[in-house]
């Protein structure tokens, strides 16, 4: 595939995906267990958080942010409009690191959704063509499904 410079004089450089959730402090936590950190954050004058900035810089300088704001109304997983695919250097180890953090084995996937009772899962490390060194699936606490692939061989 060839590469096409576009003729925009002033491009995009970033993206930063911004997801609604139903509890900004809850998808924080578990987020923080994919090695990001709050970064900014906003509540209203109760205190309640309705957004956060979370990100992660590697020591050679790669950054990777998220936004997460509180929706207005349920988060229906089954109609995910945004599926997120991150990168890990290490998916096997960060697979292991989740299930010590808590989150529960959900073995080879094959199409399922996860458990229904709240529960988060990791499937186990699948090598899909486009992913050779391999690429891991979680859920995370609305139901969002990350798929995390190996950013570089090991």
């Amino acid at each position: 595939m060839t590469e096409k410079k576009t003729d925009c004089p002033f491009p995009v450089h970033r993206v930063v995906p911004y997801l609604h959730v139903a509890d900004v402090e809850a998808t924080a936590e578990f987020y923080s267990a994919l090695g990001f950190e709050a970064d900014t954050w906003f509540r209203n004058p109760k205190g309640e958080a309705q957004w956060v900035s979370v990100r992660n810089e590697s020591s050679d300088g790669r950054v990777a942010e998220i936004f997460f704001a509180r929706a207005s109304g349920p988060i229906d997983a089954s109609q995910q409009a945004v599926l997120l695919y991150l990168y890990a250097l290490d998916v096997h180890a960060l697979r292991n690191h989740l299930l010590a953090k808590g989150l529960h084995d959900g073995g080879k996937y094959s199409g399922q959704s996860g458990p229904n009772d709240g529960r988060r899962v990791v499937f186990e490390v699948q090598y899909p063509f486009y992913m050779n060194e391999g690429e891991i699936r979680v859920h995370d606490p609305d139901g969002y499904c990350l798929l995390i692939g190996q950013l570089e061989p090991r």
